[in-house]
């Protein structure tokens, strides 16, 4: 590929006409007492507290960023591409407490993602000469610091922590597609491969403990959420409470299984940090369950309920200001001042 720079002057920091801002970011207790905080982060000056806050409480690698890099040099890789990991000689000079710690700067979250892209590319031979692979590596890292571009959570969590500072870890159950083989492969480790998908939509028989079965999707959930994915199920395949088991016992109903479900995805944080992982139930209107699955969602997600309401009301006030001129808006000015689509958004 040939890559056109339309932000960025070949030579200078992609960063060079951004102008960045020191920010706290804190999560209180409705008492006020402080869950997380978080001092003197780097975030573009133009990001809200909001996109700050959430860089810094969601998407920053946490633990295990060393204090001090070396890079691994590679014959058939550019020199702004070579990958980083930990100066263990360096290291050593330090205070055991100083070695590692916590990404603190967007910078750096800008830099291993569009570093690991562009480093997948060259090895992938996507680019026509380096010069296009550097414009690509540049205007990704502008695109992402003026909020042009944004991927998805798996990405903010996962992608280039192996490039950029050598984290790693024993193989999770996670495949990729070998781009020198075009064959799907089991990767080795956490991270030098890493899961970067959104979301998936897995399928689930009604079976104990088999593959496809209901443990084994507990499972594979459990390997999503861990990255920060989200996942889907229908489970109309599942037998009511009292259908008949082949033993000759009774079936304790799909209510019981997904109650399972929806405590293991509460207590895994998504990507290892502070958000909940991203669950889908569906069960079909025919299933002999439906009524008590209902019920539960009705009385089990209280907050959902308040959630909406608060939403319906915040969106019935935006109406309201909309449709506040000085003199009462004929039908033409009701109709342009109506909120567009089905309103569930």
């Amino acid at each position: 590929m040939r890559i056109e720079r339309r932000y960025t002057s070949a030579g200078q920091s992609p960063y060079a006409a951004i102008p960045f801002r020191s920010a706290v970011s804190e999560i209180r207790n409705p008492d006020g007492s402080i869950v997380f905080r978080l001092e003197g982060i780097e975030v573009p000056e133009s990001w809200s507290q909001v996109a700050s806050d959430v860089l810094a409480q969601k998407y920053f690698r946490k633990a295990g960023v060393p204090a001090r890099l070396k890079k691994v040099e590679e014959n058939d890789v550019p020199s702004f591409l070579w990958r980083s990991i930990a100066d263990d000689a360096a290291l050593a000079t330090l205070p055991e407490g100083e070695r590692n710690g916590s990404e603190i700067s967007s910078k750096q979250v800008f830099d291993r993602l569009a570093g690991c892209w562009t480093y997948w590319g060259w090895k992938g031979g996507y680019f026509t000469s380096e010069e296009d692979a550097a414009a690509f590596h540049d205007e990704l890292r502008f695109m992402l610091a003026t909020q042009r571009v944004a991927p998805n959570s798996p990405q903010w969590f996962n992608t280039g922590l192996h490039w950029a500072y050598g984290i790693d870890g024993p193989s999770q159950g996670h495949f990729y597609v070998d781009y020198k083989t075009g064959k799907l492969t089991k990767s080795k480790s956490s991270y030098e491969h890493p899961q970067p998908h959104a979301c998936f939509i897995q399928g689930v028989q009604d079976d104990l403990v088999n593959e496809g079965g209901i443990m084994d999707l507990w499972v594979r959930e459990a390997r999503l959420f861990k990255y920060g994915s989200g996942t889907g199920s229908n489970f109309s395949m599942l037998r009511g409470e009292g259908e008949k088991l082949a033993g000759g016992g009774r079936s304790s109903g799909l209510m019981s299984f997904l109650k399972i479900g929806d405590r293991a995805a509460g207590a895994i944080k998504s990507g290892g940090t502070t958000r909940r992982a991203a669950k889908m139930v569906v069960v079909d209107v025919d299933h002999p369950d439906i009524e008590t699955y209902i019920d539960w969602k009705v009385q089990d997600r209280p907050e959902a309920h308040e959630g909406r309401a608060q939403g319906l009301r915040e969106l019935r006030g935006r109406r309201r200001f909309l449709l506040r001129p000085r003199e009462e808006p004929g039908p033409e000015a009701r109709d342009q001042a109506r909120p567009q689509g089905d309103g569930a958004g």
